[in-house]
């Protein structure tokens, strides 16, 4: 082989070798920027207009939701497992998240039982968990605007023991800075995958 044909061959290699290494690094920085637990929507879907109150007695309308991130959780302060336990794991997430340094979202609680869960009972209840949560409440039908914008399902159980309960979808809304949802967390949840996830779906903007 003359020096022309080995000067030739030597730089197909190294073009070859610089192309590999090239997708595998634009692979790599693909698979980073995936979430690997939470569900993107296909399109963000903007809320609807509603109008409830938060624990303080402040209006929580859509624009409540816009200027920043939020984690939303459907459930109810009589709730004896998933409530306590989705909550304390967001909880725990944030503080992990700004321990790290990065941004951490809103992380706001949604009562789907509003005739025994006043503001007065959402404040003391989310201070169980962190004195950034916030607790919202309202109207049913005002509710209902929400849960539906998001598929969640909740419905009143009455209890054999009378009283009643709550059955509700365990999902976690991620809503971006425009108030539209942009991705969801299915349960059973993991602190780690929040942790995990949040950061790559706020930066994927």
């Amino acid at each position: 082989m003359s020096t022309t044909n080995k000067i030739i061959a030597a730089l197909l290699v190294l073009t070859a070798f610089i192309s590999g290494t090239v997708f595998m690094y634009q692979g790599l920085r693909i698979a980073r920027t995936q979430p690997a637990f939470a569900t993107i929507w296909p399109a963000p879907r903007p809320l609807p207009e509603f109008s409830l109150k938060d624990h303080s007695g402040h209006e929580f309308t859509t624009d409540s939701l816009r200027g920043h991130w939020s984690l939303l959780f459907f459930g109810f302060t009589h709730c004896p497992d998933i409530c306590p336990a989705t909550l304390q794991q967001l909880a725990i997430a944030n503080s992990r998240l700004k321990e790290s340094g990065k941004e951490t979202p809103d992380i706001i609680l949604v009562s789907v039982d509003p005739e025994r869960d006043t503001p007065e009972a959402m404040g003391q209840y989310v201070s169980h968990f962190g004195s950034e949560i916030r607790g919202v409440t309202g109207e049913i039908s005002e509710l209902t605007k929400l849960t539906s914008a998001g598929g969640i399902f909740f419905a009143k159980s009455e209890l054999p023991e009378g009283g009643y309960s709550v059955d509700h979808s365990a999902a976690v809304l991620l809503i971006n800075d425009d108030g539209a949802i942009h991705a969801s967390f299915s349960g059973p949840h993991d602190i780690d995958n929040f942790v995990s996830d949040v950061p790559v779906l706020m930066g994927s903007r």
